[in-house]
């Protein structure tokens, strides 16, 4: 079975996280984590890379060990340094990073300070109160460790969009090529752009005698590893990683109506079904049936238009009220990426970047932006390197410099400034008044509690520099939940104050939620859709965040930064 780039993401993630319960070298960990950060980015598989005898040792953050590393994985499909890390690593002891807020290095001071080695071990510190008196941890903490375990216990794994990505497209790819297949598409939650995944379910429409052919397609595609089961119109496999697909074969007859069954949400389907039958019509995955007369089914829109409604993208099928909206013609004209005139957060090599500020302002040229925010961090970030007003200003003059010079984007004088546990900022005003915009996020001190955040927030808008709040939240999702803070007094603030919110297109961040992102809608806050981008490859997270902001039932007109340049500078300006 061929290795792909995804699979070498997967075992040096793996391989980092294994040195990082053991309380390995942190420099050592986070090599490991840049090489997959780097693969990831890749354009070109790395398989072909090594037939043709490249280098790999070249790439950003690889070198020789990790290059040779890189050729024993795309050689023989494993490697022999994560096998030898998960014998003398008790496999209970990385169950416990799955607990939120529990990531490696927390499951290793738990384990240098109290021996513990399972989830039984945890549970039972956590129920005498042992660990509430470790530093970094409270009582606060030890409730959530005892909810972690028991959430665990009946979890059913699900998977980040980004994750899922690559294999849902291999798979669509794939069947497409299939002789007598007509459409193939992810359905699910895959397509609603949920921030999450438990599985995928594919439908593909062909003809009845091109049924074998891509059932046969489906379970003997190079990532599947186990079929679960396989019959005439339905089979189903685990992918590489645990990951579990269906397959569905449908009529064309019948396409739209499935489309619309296996797409959901489950809500959704319920309150289209019961209007359905108000109007003495039966809706199903086969079609939509007067008595026993198919009377739509064949696309998505006939079944919608069948009941007397617009069409409803998949983003807003969660019975939010879009059945209601669709009734009165009061759909959103959803924001989409050709609406995004720039990106308002990114990153360059001088702090935590992989690019300089001239390759990263070329990719978003490239992209068809008119401007670019280089968002680097702030002087207390210090594990980026973060910049003091001193490297502020030598980066500002680089940026004048590059516009002087420069056709077709703009770069934009700008920083990613922390807010401090007392609400200031970390620069000072006249050095930020140079700027033309700033974010402004929380990275450390995340456990006050809600009040004391809340105020922490407000007190930093209060601030005539402050301009966007970056991921509003702070969680990372599962594996940190959002710190306690009180959304609506921010957002009201924020209107107030003429502050704007950050959709962070991180995905593991998607933060703001989509109910936030509704919420901000109504209350007239408008939202910068970011990418936070470290990398090149990274401006790309923008669908993403994209995908967020339409299940947030967000228009163009809701979004900052489908603004021309100009505009937003008016609108930066406060008091």
């Amino acid at each position: 079975m061929p290795v792909k780039n995804r699979n070498i993401v997967e075992i040096f993630n793996e391989v980092a996280d294994l040195l990082e319960v053991e309380g390995a070298n942190p420099f050592r960990v986070r090599a490991y984590r840049n090489a997959a950060r780097t693969v990831d980015e890749l354009s070109g598989n790395v398989a072909d890379m090594l037939e043709k005898d490249e280098d790999l040792s070249k790439l950003p953050g690889i070198g020789e060990d990790l290059a040779e590393k890189i050729s024993e994985i795309v050689k023989t499909g494993e490697l022999s340094q994560l096998k030898e890390l998960q014998s003398r690593i008790p496999s209970e002891r990385v169950k416990m990073t799955a607990i939120e807020g529990l990531g490696p290095k927390r499951v290793h001071f738990l384990h240098r300070e109290l021996g513990i080695e399972s989830l039984e071990d945890l549970k039972a510190a956590a129920e005498k109160e042992k660990i509430r008196h470790l530093s970094g941890f409270g009582p606060k903490m030890e409730k959530k460790i005892l909810e972690g375990i028991e959430k665990l216990a009946g979890k059913k794994e699900r998977y980040l969009l980004k994750d899922v990505e690559e294999i849902a497209e291999a798979f669509r790819e794939h069947l497409n090529k299939v002789r007598g297949v007509k459409k193939v598409m992810v359905a699910g939650s895959y397509r609603r752009c949920r921030e999450t995944v438990g599985d995928l379910d594919i439908l593909a429409a062909c003809g009845k005698d091109s049924k074998g052919e891509v059932m046969e397609a489906f379970v003997d595609h190079e990532d599947v590893v186990e079929v679960v089961s396989r019959g005439e119109t339905r089979s189903t496999v685990i992918a590489r990683g645990g990951l579990q697909l269906d397959l569905r074969v449908v009529a064309q007859e019948s396409y739209g109506a499935a489309m619309h069954y296996f797409t959901g949400s489950k809500a959704h389907n319920i309150a289209v079904r019961r209007l359905g039958g108000e109007k003495n019509l039966k809706i199903n995955e086969y079609g939509v049936f007067k008595g026993d007369e198919r009377v739509a089914g064949k696309t998505e829109e006939e079944v919608y238009h069948k009941l007397g409604l617009a069409y409803i993208e998949p983003e807003l099928r969660e019975n939010r009220g879009e059945i209601e909206a669709a009734q009165k013609g009061g759909l959103p004209q959803l924001v989409t990426l050709e609406d995004l005139r720039g990106d308002l957060h990114s990153h360059t090599r001088l702090t935590d970047g992989r690019n300089t500020l001239e390759e990263m302002a070329e990719a978003a040229r490239a992209r068809g932006y008119d401007y670019l925010a280089v968002t680097d961090h702030s002087q207390k970030v210090t594990v980026a390197h973060g910049l003091d007003v001193k490297r502020l200003r030598t980066q500002l003059e680089e940026i004048d410099r590059f516009n002087d010079s420069s056709k077709g984007i703009r770069v934009l004088k700008s920083i990613e400034v922390d807010i401090l546990e007392d609400g200031t900022l970390d620069l000072p005003e006249e050095v930020l008044r140079e700027l033309d915009l700033t974010v402004c996020s929380v990275h450390y001190h995340q456990n006050m509690s809600g009040s004391r955040m809340t105020e922490r927030i407000l007190r930093a808008m209060d601030n005539p520099c402050f301009h966007i709040l970056g991921h509003p939240t702070g969680r990372l999702i599962g594996r940190r939940d959002a710190y306690e803070v009180d959304m609506e007094k921010v957002l009201e603030a924020a209107a107030k104050q003429g502050c704007f919110l950050e959709l962070n297109s991180q995905p593991d961040r998607l933060d703001l939620s989509d109910v936030h992102c509704m919420q901000a809608k109504e209350m007239g806050v408008k939202i910068a859709i970011s990418t936070d981008a470290h990398s090149i490859a990274e401006l790309d997270f923008m669908r993403f965040g994209m995908g967020q902001a339409r299940r947030g039932w967000l228009e163009a007109k809701d979004v900052l930064n489908t603004r021309p340049w100009n505009e937003i500078r008016k609108m930066l300006r406060r008091g």
